[in-house]
């Protein structure tokens, strides 16, 4: 009984930290980035990956690059990262842009399918918020999604990434 009733609370608690975008199949992809290699969802089944969706002229967007890198740096080989850039760009700017961040992690150019099938953008939803990150578990689900704004700062400016990485990958780094 006590079993039973940690597992459900551990399970409601995780339900209520993850964004409104979790708990679902994230939508599959296969995209190019800026070195014209193709980049598929179903190439990182059996590990986390974080996915961005960003703007090149967004300095959130440029502060989370900086974090996401910081991460990726941490936990090299465990984790891996995208960064999907949404319209308008052109192939120049994302260019320019990895060249100013110093980016190694792949940045993926997005006609806008992807991302709003992952945002859920439609007409009930027509407004997207960026950045906005999804941290993808290994059997391919979305266990938590979060948007810039009030309550998610230490995520794009801080360290909560991080943290949230230990937390599921029980302190291995």
């Amino acid at each position: 009984m006590k079993r039973t009733l940690s597992v459900f609370l551990l399970t409601t608690s995780l339900l209520f930290c993850a964004g409104e975008l979790a708990h679902r199949r994230a939508p599959g992809f296969s995209l190019m980035d800026a070195a014209s290699q193709q980049h598929d969802l179903y190439d990182y089944r059996g590990q986390y990956l974080v996915v961005d969706f960003m703007k090149v002229d967004c300095p959130h967007c440029a502060k989370f690059s900086d974090v996401l890198e910081q991460t990726m740096a941490k936990y090299r080989g465990k984790v891996h990262a995208l960064s999907i850039v949404v319209p308008p760009y052109s192939g120049e700017t994302v260019r320019e842009y990895i060249r100013q961040h110093n980016i190694t992690i792949p940045v993926l150019a997005d006609c806008g399918q992807v991302a709003a099938s992952y945002l859920q953008q439609g007409p009930t939803n027509p407004r997207i918020f960026l950045p906005h990150a999804f941290l993808v578990d290994p059997s391919g689900m979305i266990v938590n999604d979060w948007a810039y704004g009030a309550g998610h700062d230490d995520i794009f400016e801080g360290d909560a990434l991080s943290k949230e990485l230990d937390r599921l990958l029980g302190g291995k780094k």
